[in-house]
């Protein structure tokens, strides 16, 4: 008899810069979701779809949970909660190379309200970044934290682990049929990734004031009249103030053409096409803070 086919959901929670969006990409074996060294980056919840011969997984990555300052924050937060409560299994990120703190024990604590319920995961992350001494210790400290119902060290970067870790989330999966038969490795809109790539540049290598203020809109995305080779993008990088428009654009506007040309190559490889990239710099007021503005940037 073989072995039933399975298929669910599992998501990846823990405090920003805990190295969930690399995981996610790094067990799908594409780049679904954006990562950066800022926290906060992840702002929807991208779900990527790991197939098998034995199962599908589906992989939701989801924002950083943390201590909201803004109405953003908490719509994140919700999100976060609302993820919890409709997965199969959750996988609790903590880096290897960080010592546990107040923000791993928030959300253990907010872990126990569903674990009754659904499974949880400990999973030490970035294990290249320390040593063997410092990765054990950490999986001591995870036993301390929570009652997990496994912990496995991974590097999504080298691969360590990583089938052992999917194989973990398949055993808490439902029996059932592929609930993405198409192959494709997210649902995400094609629209909505391109924007997430061209924040994911302009995040690269600035000011820490400016990550929470940027947000991408896509006005137009139009394959070129007469050209079936080339796709017209037309996009907004919204800020909140003039000063941080200034950060953006650069000296003479070098930085928003740097930015065009590192998102301009991610997005032909997402695509399988040539693109023309417009940018524009606007600012949207405090727009962290506004319901009205906030809708209309899509939270």
């Amino acid at each position: 008899m073989s072995e039933p086919h399975r298929s669910g959901f599992a998501c990846f929670v823990g405090r920003p810069n805990a190295g969930k969006s690399t995981l996610t990409n790094a067990l799908v074996g594409s780049k679904v979701a954006i990562t950066s060294s800022k926290p906060q980056t992840t702002r929807h919840a991208i779900r990527g779809i790991v197939h098998r011969p034995d199962a599908q997984l589906i992989i939701v990555d989801t924002p950083g949970l943390h201590r909201p300052r803004t109405l953003l924050g908490q719509r994140l937060n919700d999100l976060v909660y609302a993820t919890w409560s409709e997965v199969d299994v959750i996988g609790l990120c903590v880096p290897a190379d960080e010592k546990i703190g107040p923000g791993d024990r928030y959300i253990a604590g907010e872990l126990r309200k569903v674990a009754k319920r659904t499974p949880v995961i400990g999973v030490v992350t970035k294990t290249d970044l320390t040593s063997r001494d410092q990765v054990a210790a950490q999986l001591v400290a995870m036993q301390e934290l929570f009652d997990f119902a496994e912990i496995v060290p991974v590097c999504a970067k080298d691969g360590f682990q990583l089938d052992t870790l999917a194989d973990l989330l398949v055993t808490r999966l439902p029996e059932g049929p592929e609930l993405y038969p198409g192959g494709e490795l997210t649902d995400e809109p094609e629209q909505r990734l391109v924007a997430e790539l061209i924040r994911e540049a302009a995040l690269e290598g600035v000011r820490d004031e400016l990550p929470h203020s940027l947000a991408v809109t896509i006005e137009e995305m139009l394959p070129r009249e007469g050209r079936d080779d080339l796709l017209d993008v037309h996009a907004f990088l919204y800020v909140e103030r003039p000063s941080q428009k200034g950060i953006v654009l650069g000296h003479k506007g070098q930085r928003l053409k740097q930015v065009g040309t590192q998102a301009r190559t991610q997005i032909e490889n997402l695509l399988g096409t040539k693109i023309y990239l417009d940018l524009h710099v606007k600012i949207a007021k405090d727009w962290q803070r506004d319901p009205k503005q906030l809708r209309r940037l899509g939270f």
